[in-house]
């Protein structure tokens, strides 16, 4: 069994990575395995650019050299990759956002039906909240719309729908959608 002879690019990045490894030979095991590891991965990431081993090892410097600066003040900055933040925030709430709740919330009493779907639709294309967020909104604005449409029609076939009965059932059908909103806009909240 017989395997290829490792490309000329290989064989730079490995040279180079044997004489940074002889260099650091003084610190401590600790600083030397990071050192290593930063600079091999400072090697891969440049690679994974196209960049040319060559001129990736031409901006890292000597490996002496960089030994040095380690011993001076640590790991140089410019090999050093940027901190991951803990946790990213939110967009803040914009216009579509507001809307949204108003449409939600005050236009479910006003214009029932067209304004809840018009608050999901722009709830649910908007990158403020969450895909939870989301369905809980559409389950709270179209579960009892849902719920009131077929109450409605039962009581329509028996023949007990009155005027008290028919503004029991909008108020029923408008506190989903005032309920989703408000939700919504807790989520908004810095």
């Amino acid at each position: 069994m017989t395997t290829a002879p490792p490309a000329h690019d290989d064989v730079l990045v490995l040279d180079y990575l044997a004489s940074l490894w002889a260099a650091a030979g003084d610190l401590s095991a600790e600083t030397r395995d990071e050192l290593m590891n930063t600079v091999a991965g400072y090697i891969a990431m440049r690679r994974d650019l196209a960049d040319d081993p060559s001129r990736v090892l031409g901006r890292l410097g000597p490996p002496d050299q960089l030994v040095a600066a380690v011993r001076r003040s640590g790991t140089p900055t410019h090999l050093r990759l940027p901190a991951v933040p803990s946790a990213v925030p939110g967009p803040s709430p914009g216009g579509s956002e507001r809307v949204a709740v108003a449409l939600l919330t005050g236009g479910s009493v006003v214009l029932p039906g067209v304004a809840q779907a018009a608050g999901l639709m722009m709830a649910t294309v908007s990158p403020r909240w969450t895909p939870v967020q989301k369905t809980a909104a559409w389950l709270l604005a179209a579960g009892p719309v849902a719920g009131t449409l077929l109450l409605l029609a039962m009581l329509a076939g028996v023949g007990l729908l009155t005027g008290l009965g028919f503004l029991m059932m909008y108020t029923a059908a408008c506190a989903g959608s005032i309920t989703a909103g408000l939700a919504l806009h807790g989520a908004t909240r810095p």
